[in-house]
């Protein structure tokens, strides 16, 4: 079974390995040092791989690991694919429209006087824009 210790003292080899876990959960250890916890399951007669994240600074904790290890078997008994699951999710997020384009649209498209779009828009470009502008909806 890992621990944080364990995790922090993995050494990067010549080839990619694995450590296990447990209930099925395991972290590959890449050439490069990258550190990432993995699951293999086997769903509609396919064996597949689904990768929760990377381990360290900006990643996810080894409880993390294991909270979506669970949610993860949870949807595999329903019959769904966690792996497909996250890839239409990070479709959905890619090609999520922006704050900025929702509000274009809305400040076109929404039914007020002349000036108050005028006021509304130039608030917008001021306060909002340069700080949401380029954020996901999604």
């Amino acid at each position: 079974m890992l621990t944080d210790t364990k995790l922090r003292n993995l050494k990067p080899q010549d080839k990619l390995y694995k450590v296990n876990d447990r209930d099925g959960l395991y972290v590959a250890v890449t050439p490069a040092g990258a550190i990432s916890f993995r699951y293999n399951y086997s769903i509609n007669g396919r064996q597949e791989t689904i990768t929760f994240g990377r381990y360290g600074v900006g990643g996810i904790t080894l409880s993390e690991a294991r909270e979506q290890l669970g949610e993860a078997k949870k949807m595999i008994a329903a019959g769904k694919s966690p792996a497909k699951e996250k890839a239409r999710d990070k479709a959905r997020v890619k090609d999520a429209e922006t704050f900025g384009a929702w509000a274009d649209k809305w400040l076109r498209g929404y039914q007020m006087a002349d000036s108050t779009r005028d006021m509304r828009r130039s608030v917008y470009e001021r306060e909002l824009k340069p700080k949401f502008g380029n954020q996901k909806l999604a």
